[in-house]
């Protein structure tokens, strides 16, 4: 009585017939993985959102006042459709690049500001167009609103950049964004801390440091990760600003 033999596969003659049946569903199986291990490791993401520019809005332009520190802040005193006066908005130049050198001889001036939305659900930015030509001086000195201490707080949440996170890019936060944020805020584009809890019914707070003024540069490595600190919060119009202090962060993940 013979043995059965064992198929065997050489390389190059065709597959055995036993082994093929085999090898079909080993290939199944094997993609089944790989499909299920990418779903999981999408669920594990956060949601970006619906971000990006409004050109669907067209080019906005509203009038407001001026502030430089500690990033270009506009107070829209007329606004539009979009653009409601009385809004705080953050400013930004084209690309990562700053929207002009000498910005700060407009502080406190009434201006003309023209550019396009970046929208992320309550966070705006205008990404001005063409740098000084998107802003006109009215030369008229105008009223910087005075800002409203909301006192200490402790929060968790995520340093980003506002341009990016607004919509420039997606999910533009976390880990892998990094140098992308870092090259922005070099740029001088406005810092956003993404909080994980409300905050005054604001999920989104642009980040000065200490003393009011920008980001500190010596904390860039914390940018993209998630972060606990406690923090002086104060409200500049409608929108509230998170003064940074370097010795009360904590590195969470």
């Amino acid at each position: 009585m013979s043995e059965k033999k064992a198929p065997f596969f050489v390389g190059y003659l065709g597959i055995p017939k036993a082994l093929k049946g085999f090898l079909l569903k080993l290939s199944i199986l094997i993609f089944a993985g790989f499909v299920a291990g990418a779903v999981l490791a999408g669920a594990t993401q956060d949601d970006p959102g619906e971000a990006g520019f409004r050109f669907d809005y067209g080019r906005q332009t509203v009038t407001g006042v001026l502030e430089t520190k500690p990033y270009p802040l506009l107070y829209v005193t007329e606004g539009n459709e979009r653009i409601k006066a009385g809004h705080t908005m953050m400013l930004s130049g084209q690309g990562k690049t700053p929207i002009m050198a000498n910005l700060s001889q407009l502080e406190g001036n009434e201006v003309k500001v023209s550019g396009i939305i970046l929208k992320r659900g309550d966070l705006d930015m205008l990404q001005v167009a063409g740098g000084q030509r998107g802003i006109e001086d009215l030369s008229k000195q105008g009223t910087i609103p005075k800002s409203e201490p909301l006192g200490k707080w402790k929060l968790q949440g995520e340093i980003c950049d506002g341009k990016c996170l607004a919509g420039a890019m997606n999910p533009g936060r976390g880990l892998a964004h990094k140098a992308c944020a870092n090259l922005c805020l070099l740029a001088d584009i406005p810092p956003v801390f993404v909080s994980s809890n409300p905050i005054e019914g604001q999920e989104f707070l642009l980040v000065a440091g200490p003393d009011g003024g920008p980001f500190p540069r010596e904390l860039y490595n914390y940018v993209g990760q998630f972060l606990e600190l406690e923090t002086d919060i104060e409200r500049r119009g409608d929108l509230l600003v998170l003064k940074i202090n370097p010795s009360k962060i904590t590195v969470i993940k």
